[in-house]
């Protein structure tokens, strides 16, 4: 399964090299996470929005342990490693890496982004490194989501359709 988006995914040695570098160059590093289990075109939206953000988006990706944790018995849908490839070939993403805490905290204190993304169904002071990125000079932003797009919305209509 090699190819040009698995190379984008990358584990937390190479994403600190990697951010390490990036800002360096003064390249503006954008940092979100989740669990984009069946992505959709919510997703893509928000994705897109992101990116727009900065130079460089990185995804931190739930893992299924913690999305289970989240989201309850048959969650994730998709594997880890499926939904990381699928996230990796979105040419907006340019890199991806699976975390398995409950916050992606430890991920966004190793990238260090400019700009902290999440959906405008979160309060700033709720966000998991808010506080750190505002510390270090950076922002957090968030933005509007597509009504009535979501994993669960999707997955609810497709139990009603069985029924």
């Amino acid at each position: 399964m090699g190819s040009e988006s698995s190379a984008k995914i990358c584990s937390r040695r190479s994403l600190s090299r990697c951010a390490r570098r990036l800002r360096r160059s003064g390249r503006r590093i954008v940092f979100t996470n989740g669990c984009f289990d069946i992505l959709h075109a919510g997703h893509i939206h928000y994705l897109e929005q992101a990116k727009r953000l900065g130079d460089i988006l990185v995804v931190g990706l739930n893992s299924d342990r913690s999305v289970r944790k989240l989201k309850g018995r048959g969650r994730p849908v998709s594997p880890e490693k499926d939904r990381a490839r699928v996230l990796a070939a979105l040419s907006c993403v340019d890199c991806v890496s699976i975390f398995g805490e409950e916050t992606p905290l430890h991920l966004i204190k190793i990238v260090r982004p400019h700009i902290l993304v999440k959906g405008a169904d979160w309060s700033v002071p709720s966000i998991a490194g808010g506080r750190e990125v505002k510390n270090w000079g950076g922002k957090v932003k968030l933005i509007p989501l597509l009504k009535g797009r979501s994993t669960s919305g999707i997955l609810k209509k497709i139990k009603s359709k069985k029924s």
